[in-house]
């Protein structure tokens, strides 16, 4: 079972997302974004935005980033500052310089750490904070290295998931 461990409020610069957009026609059997995760893994889609430089990452990870406005839309990339130039066959986003609200979701990598169970689980503990939800917000979940990619004694790592608050 899932577990919040930290909510905190971070204020993040404006930024440019580089990634690649799907939306729920690109939604997998399962319902969700995995196989569009393996792909960018099997096709080396992370290696051209490497090569801008990890320490060029916001965040210090790769990251999923969404929201509904109209239709669904569900990036995958990374974020970097400004202006930063984008790789031939990427798309992007600039999102200005926003306060975020962030729960570490602790558990076992795979389904348990996503859904919209442990999306309203993030959005009460952001709120029980004292913090308001933006309209219209953008979330996310960034897959910080090491939190993300090494697991503890008990087969568990943290995702960030985030969302927009208003300002």
């Amino acid at each position: 079972m899932v577990e919040i461990t930290k909510v905190f409020k971070e204020s993040f610069p404006a930024f440019r997302l580089i990634g690649k957009r799907y939306t729920d026609a690109d939604r997998g059997p399962d319902g969700g974004f995995s196989h569009r995760w393996c792909e960018w893994f099997e096709k080396g889609y992370f290696q051209p935005l490497e090569q801008i430089g990890d320490d060029s990452f916001i965040g210090g990870g790769y990251v999923g980033w969404m929201r509904y406005v109209e239709e669904f839309e569900y990036w995958i990339g990374a974020l970097f500052p400004e202006a930063t130039p984008v790789p031939e066959g990427y798309e992007y986003l600039d999102i200005p310089a926003a306060e975020i609200g962030i729960c570490w979701i602790y558990g076992k990598p795979g389904g348990e750490l996503y859904g919209e169970e442990v999306h309203n689980m993030c959005l009460a503990a952001i709120q029980q904070a004292g913090w308001q939800i933006a309209d219209e917000p953008w979330f996310f979940e960034l897959y910080n290295c090491p939190r993300f990619t090494t697991p503890d004694q008990d087969g568990k790592v943290i995702l960030d998931y985030g969302v927009c608050l208003k300002g």
